[in-house]
């Protein structure tokens, strides 16, 4: 296949990266805009914004929000309870990312095979 001379491989953003405005957002999860701004009053999404104060969301807020639709629709979760349920997914992803941070320096501690101070001779 030809490759035209401005054609490029593009690297998938950052989770985080704010690139949706708050219209193609909502299209994205099928809900109004109005609804996306009472999410952020509530608290369940922070959107980034421009130095136009211009709301930007990220894939990690659409993401957000496709969570809180389904336990609000599906599991009838109230906002409180599904702000709670989303902080603690947060921490839990915090907790996991610092034990596998942990268990890759624990696997070069043993790869070099350090005798432990509490070990016999």
């Amino acid at each position: 296949m030809a490759r035209f001379p401005d054609d490029r491989d593009f690297e998938q953003p950052d989770e985080d990266e704010p690139i949706y405005v708050i219209s193609i957002a909502a299209k994205m999860v099928g809900m109004h805009q109005q609804t996306l701004r009472y999410y952020e009053r509530a608290g369940l999404v922070e959107p980034s914004r421009t130095p136009g104060n211009i709301r930007m969301y990220s894939n990690r807020d659409v993401q957000k929000i496709r969570q809180a639709q389904r336990l609000i629709g599906e599991l009838r979760v109230n906002l409180a309870g599904v702000d709670i349920i989303l902080r603690m997914g947060e921490q839990l992803r915090a907790l996991q990312e610092e034990l596998d941070v942990a268990n890759l320096e624990l696997d070069r501690l043993r790869a070099r095979r350090l005798p432990a101070p509490y070990e016999r001779k």
